[in-house]
């Protein structure tokens, strides 16, 4: 028998088991090396498939029955209908049956679904075609075709389907330029190099030459770490050995830019790429209101068993007298008195429980499942939440977890296409104490906000203009921006020289770009670098090279750059850019106090700053330079170090030029959704692969950190300064006292002004700080920083892998107070924190799809995060909340009576209501009512929960589902059962009520209960409700109609089918009876009575702030387009040093000039709008609240 199909596919999905090994030999082309060279091993490696889905074809059957079986009331349905098949029990075994089945199938169909749309979007990608190098020709197959070893072609502006090792570029240097942000979020561009010895096989015939093998390790999820070697044969067997890195390693889902073409081997393929690893594997998300509604049905199942078994207790202790062990008209078959007591016990144990098991309806979960998934609609219609610009609306990719986005208490957001639009915008530069603002002219007019600004004339100082031209040639030569030939925009090729403003610059930092396009709109443009001479052309049209001769790269620790120039005169200059902290320190001259005011001014403005200077080089210091860093570069050993130590030696003395200020632009109304997630009593963490300074800078723009914040850093340079144990300690004093202090001022009523902290950490140290160490000491590492956290109201987490955005994510689930967690992102990297995250929401930005598919919910930009969460989270919450604790609430009306009925029929399992009242109560009487609710009330209207992010706080720590409005629910339901029984025992005992003479059977004492319950529960549903139209009316007085249109038609008819008519004409015989209605009336007033007393007291005596609001709208709604937030009594104080009202954006201090390289229709400032005014105040002198003028929010 050949078993060798079986043995291949074990080694497709179980490979690695055995031959698993620190490395693994990758053949280039799949070729042999020479002989003799080393042993040729093929190896087998998981092909290039990509799977996203959950389900296959043959485990959704076995996999999601299991999933859904593992929630409490699903299996206890199963043991009851398994019960009434294998017993005699009082209802028939449909009943149960056929309500689970129509459960089951519904969530089955709906997630199956769901996972189907995954296997469509996982088909799309794997079958995306790719160009593979095959005996000398390019060859085209699918995605999930490609293996290890593959050569293959990939072209400009296409995505790399695997990870690769460069071979050879369409340039000549054998560089390519590459974005990462689907991995890392940053859109720039980085430079990747090909290995000198195969940089030079640039066409097929000549890669499918190369006889090489890649010596790499195993795959692992770092981005930004590749350990590897290539070995080369070319003439001679003896191969040449060459190292690879990160700088040689294309990773799937970044993309090749301003390259034609390149050549790539790949290394790791499918599941095993760098992107894929760090995925989180899919899990089933149980929301919070789910298990809360799992813990209410283990206390309920309690109560069924007790219910039954004290029953069962009473039952034989009733029947312990011997005249009524065997009545007439019930005598036991032979059968039955051969069995055995305790065997006769457990089965009437079991038909009790039966007979009761209605108190954990079924329904309840189709009801829930249908408000989930309708409801999933209302945030797929919301035109608010529609993107023009996309074309798209928000998506809602799982309806499970609706409800949990009013519980969010922690958000953690990405930051480069997520927060920003990561377009960086040239605002300002400072020369010698002087201002430039470019284009502020707008068709010969001085714009708003340009007031005061001097216009440079055409003859200004030669002193300063030389300085000032000194500074603008200084930032078009310190940077390493590649300028982009060619364009195609709108199908028309524009190059760097064809027309005005058409030049396309790209560069590693977005910064660099948005310093080269503002010189020159300031009039001087770079032009290229060729031949190692950088062009730059000036005001006056005239085209200035200066020759390139060293680089001193920018570095996190230095936090600066520099550039050593030849100019066209043979003066050496020495030009350097950088954090103004790495700047001042070196600098001799320069007017520094007006530029370092400048600079800090503009710091807490939020914008991005960078200091310029200069210095002038003889020809024997540049000498004395070289021979630095040469020796330096060629130092084998501690280069790095050796590097640090000559940049020290020769960026020193340096003359001060000026101060430019950039903005990442946020995206529109990102800071106004981060400011009413604070009010709404969140903590917003971002979480960014960005440098620290970039993220620091956009979290001031967007109000993360205020300019009152105290930022706390545990980063690799401060630990390395101290030890990361006494940095911990040291934060941790720091929070603590505050937090004492606080205490303490609240205790004695004094000030309640507070520090406000935020923290800013990386990802070496977050590592450190999670490691497990040798000793165990970990475990207070970590506690610690998460007492910390708890302390700061914003936290940044910089240079993050997305496996640390997960971890980060984990951690701060698993912490004590176990908060509901939302993930937020744009890309590939933030898929793993999107998964770990109870809530995970993508964004469709320039990033691709991979958030947007692997999220909960997927919304255009992240300002539609305010109504998904305060508008939609909140109605969601509110109402499903209702949902749970009234279905609960009439069950308990429902089955109780049947418990206490059984005291009056000899504990004999008599039904109390007819088969049909027991299958069509949940179904059918009382189900409608309650769903409508659940998908449109409105408890206050949207404007307001908009308006007032404080109201989020009402629903927060999941109170409306607590165990108090639990208990009081429950308890609610046993005083109305407990009326309609007794209320009706005693109303109707030894009494006729017919004109005959006859009097009220069982049957007919049972639809009175049930007309007074049905009645009842409906009428409470009704008094719940805020929002009323004209489907509520139809509905909720259509179902009482229903109800009784349903019992005349059942009671006055002869059914054949049936073999009893045990309610025939019970009904009509119950309506022409006064005193029934009359009781009906009255115990449905009796039942209501006490719910509505507790709710009018509250609302006088405690209201809450919804409450207020309620009453405030009904009092006020013509007005209520001027009504003003009303705080909650939680509102978080205003933080100490900050003004209620919004400051310019810069003041008007400094004397600014104004420059401009042409006219332009379109100015380059926005107005900011200031907050709406909202005119007229209302003050009534009557009432409690206060509608006043924006500002502060107004006190209840």
């Amino acid at each position: 028998m050949d078993f060798s199909m079986l043995r291949n596919l074990i080694s497709r999905y179980c490979v690695g088991e055995e031959n698993w090994v620190d490395n693994r030999t990758v053949y280039i082309g799949h070729r042999e090396p020479p002989p003799g060279a080393e042993a040729y091993i093929p190896q087998r490696y998981p092909d290039n498939r990509i799977v996203s889905s959950k389900y296959t074809f043959w485990n959704f059957i076995p996999k999601n029955l299991f999933e859904q079986f593992r929630r409490i009331a699903n299996f206890y349905f199963l043991i009851i209908f398994l019960v009434q098949l294998i017993i005699d029990t009082p209802t028939s075994p449909i009943t149960s049956g056929l309500p689970l089945f129509f459960v089951i199938t519904v969530t089955a169909i709906k997630q199956g679904y769901e996972d189907w749309l995954r296997h469509k979007a996982d088909n799309t990608v794997n079958r995306c075609p790719v160009h593979v190098i095959q005996h000398g020709k390019v060859v085209r197959k699918q995605s999930c075709r490609l293996q290890v070893g593959d050569i293959v072609l990939v072209k400009e502006d296409e995505t790399f389907p695997c990870d690769l090792i460069v071979l050879s570029t369409s340039r000549q240097d054998g560089t390519c330029f590459v974005t990462t942000a689907s991995l890392d979020g940053e859109s720039s561009h980085k430079t990747y190099y090909a290995v000198q010895e195969t940089k030079a096989f640039n066409t097929e015939e000549e890669v499918d030459t190369l006889r090489a093998t890649i010596e790499c390790e195993q795959p692992q999820p770092d981005l930004y770490k590749f350990v590897g070697r290539i070995n080369i044969y070319l003439d001679g067997n003896e191969p040449i050995a060459r190292p690879l890195g990160s700088e040689n390693v294309l990773l799937r889902g970044a993309t090749l830019k301003n390259t034609e073409y390149i050549y790539a081997v790949a290394i790791y393929t499918g599941m095993e790429t760098k992107m894929a690893l760090n995925y989180q594997s899919k899990s089933q998300k149980r929301s919070a209101v789910e298990k809360s509604m799992n813990a209410f049905l283990v206390i309920y199942l309690c109560i069924l068993i007790s219910k039954a078994l004290i029953n069962t207790v009473l039952k034989y202790l009733w029947q312990g007298d011997p005249g009524r062990d065997e009545p007439w008209y019930n005598g036991k078959t032979q059968s039955e008195r051969q069995r055995h007591v305790l065997i006769r016990a457990f089965t009437d144990f079991l038909a009790f429980m039966v007979l009761f098991n209605y108190i954990i309806p079924v329904s309840m979960y189709v009801t829930v499942e249908m408000q989930k998934f309708l409801g999933s609609y209302f945030i797929s219609w919301d035109e608010e939440m529609f993107d023009e610009e996309l074309g798209e609306g928000a998506l809602v990719n799982t309806s499970d977890l609706n409800e949990e986005l009013g519980q969010v208490e922690y958000v953690f957001t990405d930051k480069t296409g997520t927060l920003t639009e990561n377009n960086m915008e040239f605002i300002e530069c400072c020369v010698d104490g002087l201002v430039y603002v470019p284009l502020s002219v707008c068709n010969g007019q001085i714009l708003p906000g340009a007031s005061g600004i001097d216009v440079i004339d055409s003859s200004p100082e030669p002193a300063k203009k030389e300085n000032e031209e000194l500074f603008f040639r200084a930032l078009c030569l310190c940077h390493t921006v590649q300028v982009k030939e060619e364009e195609t925009v709108d199908g028309i090729k524009r190059g760097i020289n064809q027309g005005k403003g058409t030049s396309f610059y790209i560069s590693s930092s977005p910064d660099e770009v948005a310093l080269v396009e503002g010189m020159k709109r300031l009039g001087f443009t770079y032009l290229r670098l060729k031949d190692s001479h950088m062009e730059i052309l000036n005001r006056k049209e005239e085209i200035e090279r200066f020759e390139l001769l060293e680089v001193l790269n920018f570095d996190s620790v230095r936090r600066r750059m520099s550039v050593i120039v030849r100019s066209g005169t043979g003066q050496y200059y020495l030009f350097c850019k950088g954090a103004d902290s790495a700047i001042f320190p070196r600098v001799v001259s320069g007017k520094v106090e007006q530029i370092r005011a400048r600079v800090q001014h503009n710091a807490v403005e939020g914008l991005r700053t960078l200091c310029v200077a200069y210095k002038m080089l003889s020809p024997a210091e540049y000498e004395e330079v070289c021979h630095l860093l040469t020796s330096a570069k060629l130092a084998l050993h501690a280069r790095e170090k050796k590097l640090a130590e000559a940049y020290d030696v020769i960026e020193k003395n340096f003359i001060l030029l000026g101060a430019t200020a950039v903005e990442d632009r946020l995206q529109d109304q990102a800071a106004d959704t981060i400011e009413s997630l604070h009010k709404a009593g969140m903590k917003v963490w971002v979480l960014t692969g960005d440098k620290m300074e970039t993220a620091a800078a956009t979290c001031y723009a967007s109000r993360l950190f205020r300019r009152s914040t105290q930022i706390l850093e545990l980063t690799t340079k401060r630990t390395e300064e101290q030890s990361l144990h006494d940095v911990l300690f040291e934060l941790s004093r720091t929070v603590l006292r505050q937090r004492r202090s606080m205490l303490r001022e609240s205790l004695s009523g004094l000030s309640n002004d507070f520090q406000d902290y935020g923290l800013i950490i990386d990802g070496a140290t977050l590592s450190a700080v999670l490691k497990p160490s040798e000793d165990g000491s970990s475990g207070s590492y970590k506690e610690i920083f998460l007492d910390i956290c708890r302390n700061c109201s914003a936290v940044l987490c910089c240079r993050m892998a997305p496996l640390q955005k997960a971890q980060i994510v984990k951690l701060i689930k698993a912490s004590k107070e176990r908060p509901i967690t939302l993930g937020i992102g744009d890309g590939a990297n933030d898929v793993s924190m999107i998964l770990e995250a109870h809530v995970g929401i993508g964004i469709m930005g320039k990033e691709g799809r991979h958030a947007a598919r692997n999220s909960d919910y997927a919304i255009p930009k992240f300002k539609h995060l305010k109504k998904i969460l305060l508008v939609h989270g909140h109605y969601y919450y509110i109402r499903i909340a209702e949902l749970v604790q009234y279905f609960f609430y009439k069950n308990v009306c429902f089955i109780f009576p049947q418990f206490l009925y059984q005291f009056f029929c000899g504990f004999s399992q008599q039904p109390l209501y007819d088969t049909a009242y027991l299958t069509l109560y949940n179904i059918s009487f009382t189900s409608l009512p309650i769903l409508l609710y659940s998908l449109i009330e409105q408890h206050v209207s949207m404007d307001i929960l908009k308006r007032d992010p404080s109201l989020y706080r009402d629903i927060s720590k999941n109170s409306l589902l607590c165990w108090r409005i639990f208990i009081y629910w429950t308890f609610l339901g046993v005083f109305d059962a407990a009326v309609f029984f007794f209320g009706i025992y005693f109303l109707f005992d030894d009494a006729t009520f017919t004109s005959n003479g006859q009097m009220f059977g069982n049957w007919t004492f049972g639809a009175l209960v049930f007309t007074v319950l049905v009645f009842t529960v409906t009428l409470k549903l009704a008094l719940d409700t805020h929002y009323w139209t004209w489907i509520n009316h139809f509905v909720i007085w259509g179902s009482l109609l229903f109800y009784v249109v349903f019992s005349l038609l059942w009671g006055g008819i002869i059914w054949p089918f049936l073999n009893y008519q045990r309610m025939y004409y019970v009904f009509m015989q119950m309506l022409s009876s006064g005193p029934a209605w009359l009781s009906i009336v009255l115990l449905v007033s009796v039942s209501l009575l006490p719910d509505v007393l507790k709710k009018v007291l509250c609302r006088a005596l405690w209201p809450t702030t919804t409450e207020h609001i309620q009453n405030a709208e009904k009092l006020y709604l013509g007005q209520l387009s001027e009504f003003t937030p009303l705080s909650s009594q939680c509102t978080t104080p205003h933080r100490s040093g900050e003004a209620p009202s919004c400051s310019q954006r810069r003041s008007e201090s400094f004397p600014k000039k104004l420059t401009y390289s042409g006219w332009n229709h379109n100015s380059d400032y926005h107005t900011v709008r200031p907050s709406p005014g909202f005119g007229n105040d209302f003050q009534p002198s009557d009432s409690g609240y206060t509608l006043g003028r924006p500002g502060l929010e107004t006190s209840v």
